[in-house]
């Protein structure tokens, strides 16, 4: 192409607008394995027959408690001390840190104020390696007309099972409310 034709082709084609943007398409990485809405109001919720086809797994929630109570889990129904729980927390006025080794169960979160639901995500890592203990990383939270905390964590079972069975519970006499809802998904990469 000759210097002149060259340059009349980039003016011409800075008026043409801007490049077009890909499009990118993402295969869904997760897929659904179940869920659970609370129709009676019930202290534990539990998935069994985890398949073992999957990378990791994902635990959904959105609940809510009858009174202010801890929300716990616990893998294959193990109820020894082989649990440890570490998050940081804050809200509009306070912070802090809480860390634990736990007796037979994982303390996910508290929620101080009855009847406000809360959202909680959480990645069970590599939940079929052999070769290492399992590990969750988590964010919660909840509001309260105004107030109400956040929640980032981690947990670890120490143990090189294979998780099949995910036990959620509330700590005492509090009940999930009927409408709370759990869902479990795989996550394939």
């Amino acid at each position: 192409m000759t210097p002149i034709l060259g340059i009349m082709a980039s003016q011409i084609s800075g008026h043409l607008g801007p490049a077009p943007i890909p499009i990118v398409v993402v295969p869904n990485v997760y897929e659904s394995i179940a869920t659970v809405t609370v129709g009676t109001a019930t202290g534990t919720v539990t998935f069994s027959s985890i398949p073992s086809t999957f990378k990791h797994l994902q635990l959904r929630a959105n609940f809510a408690m009858s009174t202010s109570d801890n929300f716990m889990g616990r893998f294959n129904g193990d109820t020894a001390t082989n649990y440890s729980t570490h998050y940081f927390y804050g809200s509009g006025t306070a912070t802090g840190a809480y860390g634990a080794t736990n007796g037979g169960i994982m303390n996910w979160s508290y929620a101080d104020t009855a009847n406000n639901r809360m959202v909680w995500i959480g990645d069970i890592l590599d939940y079929t390696n052999a070769n290492k203990y399992k590990t969750v990383r988590r964010l919660n939270g909840y509001d309260a007309n105004g107030s109400g905390f956040i929640f980032a964590g981690s947990d670890l079972w120490r143990s090189t099972a294979t998780i099949s069975t995910i036990t959620m519970t509330t700590n005492g006499a509090s009940n999930f409310t009927t409408g709370s809802k759990f869902a479990i998904y795989g996550i394939k990469s």
